[in-house]
């Protein structure tokens, strides 16, 4: 069982390293905010049930849970605060950016 919980930490780890290649590689704010949040909630989980599948005589199950429970609700909370925040103080898109679908809302909600 021990390999198993290893084999799925590393998965784990390889997601949170690929959050933050993410985080560099990105154009703009809102990319980096897409990629860091995704990669690193599933990373992060998939780290937490390595460890506990691996170690389940040392770490009680209960408080991996209520853990993955806390970062799956709180990560994509704060990133939505984040984007919407970078996004009032009108940070710049990428220049390969198709469409503003918050902009489009915003400019709808000014003509009513």
């Amino acid at each position: 069982m021990q390999i198993f919980g290893a084999i799925i930490t590393l998965i784990g780890a390889v997601f949170l390293f690929l959050g933050a290649l993410g985080v560099f590689r990105m154009p703009d704010v809102y990319n980096r905010i897409q990629a860091g949040t995704k990669a690193t909630t599933l990373g992060t989980m998939l780290f937490l049930i390595g460890i506990t599948i691996g170690h389940s005589e040392v770490v009680p199950a209960l408080k991996i849970v209520i853990l993955i429970l806390f970062i799956l609700f709180t990560n994509p909370l704060s990133s939505h605060a984040l984007a919407r925040a970078a996004h009032h103080i009108k940070t710049p898109l990428a220049e390969k950016t198709v469409k503003d679908d918050l902009s489009d809302d915003e400019q709808s909600s000014e003509e009513v």
